[in-house]
């Protein structure tokens, strides 16, 4: 495979990358077994866990919000194949007037993710009673861009409430490594942070120190570490921890990557007070 983030290359080998370990979902373990992995591992990839007609469904509907053009001709919503030029006038994703920001607050976007497996699952995690934040992402990316997420920690970007938080990454629609999926530095959750706080002065983005770094070999090299990846499928659901180190490749495939990032944590915690509003992409959050 030939792969990028940010535009930057990053060799498809054994001493980068390796394999995601799975959960599975037809036999859960108990909730004690389940915080575990989760620990052990900082991230539980659980294939399957959603039904994959539903995901389908909330794909076609974001896709076919899009204006005229966007879309490859003669395809579907339900595929999401980009036309290769985005349509004059549309504003930046996520803001305001731009379709996923109103789709983030719509009732459609509401009922998919009020699904009591997501609950049960978050609550079993955290080990209480648990809430999902207000402030639920829908990125989409496509070919060309070159725009990916740069090798993060979540805990850096909501850092003024309590860090007993899970992240839920839902991708709506089959996403394979090309076309922008989620990479896991292995065993990053268990970094102490002064360890890759080097990293930070690599970077496309200056004025930002909440990324580590847009240079996923870089990053891979400098830590001694793997990216674990998979071809993951609509129905698939990653659940990560606050304090691993993830990123996000360059999408290269006609079919667009949409995603959905949401997080929960105990109803007894303080949250971060920029989580507890919808999202904008210009929120600075």
């Amino acid at each position: 495979m030939n792969l990028s983030s940010n535009g930057v290359a990053i060799p498809f080998s054994p001493a980068l990358f390796g394999p995601l370990r799975a959960t599975g979902t037809d036999d859960l373990p108990d909730p004690v077994a389940l915080r575990e992995r989760l620990h052990e591992d900082g991230y539980l990839y659980l294939p399957g866990f959603l039904d994959r007609e539903d995901v389908l469904r909330l794909r076609a509907r974001y896709f076919s919000q899009l204006p005229a053009g966007f879309l490859a001709p003669g395809t579907s919503a339900r595929e999401g194949l980009f036309s290769g030029r985005v349509p004059e006038g549309i504003p930046e994703h996520g803001v305001a007037g731009h379709p996923a920001h109103a789709f983030v607050r719509s009732e459609t976007f509401d009922r998919f993710l009020d699904d009591p497996r997501l609950r049960k699952l978050a609550a079993d995690l955290l080990d209480g009673d648990a809430r999902m934040l207000p402030r639920r992402i829908l990125r989409h990316f496509h070919r060309g861009v070159r725009r990916a997420s740069r090798a993060h920690v979540d805990f850096d970007y909501m850092n003024e409430g309590s860090p007993r938080v899970v992240t839920m990454w839902i991708p709506v629609g089959d996403c394979p490594p090309q076309s922008g999926a989620l990479v896991y530095l292995e065993g990053s959750h268990r970094l102490p942070p002064e360890a890759y706080e080097p990293l930070r002065d690599t970077t496309d983005r200056p004025g930002d120190r909440r990324q580590i770094c847009h240079d996923l070999e870089f990053t891979a090299r400098s830590l001694d570490r793997r990216w674990l990846w998979t071809d993951f499928s609509a129905g698939d659901l990653m659940v990560h921890l606050p304090r691993i180190i993830h990123a996000s490749l360059d999408a290269t495939t006609e079919a667009m990557r949409l995603s959905i990032d949401t997080r929960f944590m105990r109803q007894s915690d303080a949250p971060d007070p920029r989580w507890l509003r919808a999202w904008s992409a210009d929120d600075g959050a």
